[in-house]
């Protein structure tokens, strides 16, 4: 691990100050990927900016839903009584990840910008475009079983790992951002990024902007949800493929629809037009077939992923049929 140096924040306006102040700088607050990351040499900030002291982690009702400050933990989101009976989608998932230690520390701002598990990535003797830029991606014509098989480019085929920022795109969530040029607020489905020729870009945050907060807005229509997390063994393993299903249903009819997929793409996978072929459909097998079949029709696999095609289908089937068991 290199050398840095570390600077509290106890105030927003302060950590964008500081962020600003020094090159190479980083916020950390749980530090539950980033220190992991150092340790590897695949980041090296000069500056650490402690941001574990801001006024950032409170959950509460707003007129629209629900907003969750970007320092609450991952435990205390999974644990509270609000999200548990208004946004049982994103409880589920976070208890699906990593382990009570980990989920003690992690934050959401955090977890929103959790990087790839890919293993060219830790390794620093490996090739890989979004650790390095330009020096190739050893995971293409490499072994490649976790990797993407959606929205993947000639620069890299890596997936983000987060449970959470699945069940947070089937849920229609909105980031809240802050930065020297003020504030913006961004849907999550727009959050994350494909890798195209810039892999190393995993999101469209601004090195200089800091996560404040992350809305969550009430569902038009009443429904239930299920996360199906399918992963090598039982606890503490990243998702092979993992699906948020969230389903309105009326009189047998489907009359709203969110499905968002892990563990293939750069990105959580959500196809909009498949949510809205849904719609007016009977909730049914045949209906779930058709969906997944439409979810999973531009995959481009590679040597060793190509299981996940299939394992991605099923898995789309048994979380929509759980949904209306």
């Amino acid at each position: 691990m290199n050398a840095f140096d570390y600077v509290q924040a106890n105030q927003p306006a302060d950590a964008l100050r500081l962020i600003g102040a020094a090159p190479a700088s980083r916020f950390i607050a749980g530090g539950t990927n980033l220190v992991d990351l150092m340790k590897y040499e695949v980041e090296q900030p000069g500056t650490l900016v402690d941001i574990s002291r801001l006024a950032l982690t409170r959950i509460e009702k707003t007129a629209t839903g629900l907003r969750i400050g970007a320092l609450a933990t991952n435990s205390d989101v999974a644990a509270n009584a609000l999200v548990k009976s208004q946004f049982p989608l994103l409880a589920e998932a976070l208890l699906a990840g990593a382990s009570p230690q980990l989920r003690n520390m992690a934050t959401m701002g955090g977890n929103l910008l959790q990087r790839t598990r890919c293993n060219y990535f830790y390794d620093t003797s490996q090739p890989c475009n979004k650790r390095a830029p330009g020096s190739g991606c050893g995971a293409i014509g490499g072994y490649n079983r976790i990797h993407a098989i959606l929205g993947a480019s000639p620069s890299c085929i890596a997936t983000n790992p987060s449970d959470m920022n699945v069940a947070l795109s089937a849920l229609d969530a909105v980031v809240q951002i802050s930065g020297p040029n003020g504030n913006r607020s961004v849907p999550v489905v727009d959050f994350h990024r494909l890798p195209g020729t810039t892999p190393q870009k995993d999101t469209i945050l601004e090195p200089n902007e800091l996560i404040t907060a992350i809305d969550l807005p009430t569902p038009k229509n009443a429904g239930k949800s299920h996360y199906l997390k399918v992963r090598d063994r039982a606890s503490y393993a990243f998702a092979i493929v993992s699906v948020a299903a969230r389903l309105a249903v009326e009189g047998g009819v489907i009359r709203e629809a969110r499905l968002a997929l892990g563990g293939v793409a750069h990105k959580p996978w959500r196809l909009a037009e498949v949510e809205k072929q849904l719609v007016g459909k009977p909730a049914n097998d045949a209906t779930f077939q058709a969906a997944a079949t439409q979810l999973l029709a531009g995959a481009q696999p590679h040597e060793h992923n190509a299981f996940k095609v299939k394992l991605a289908q099923s898995a789309i089937v048994r979380a929509l049929q759980t949904v209306t068991a």
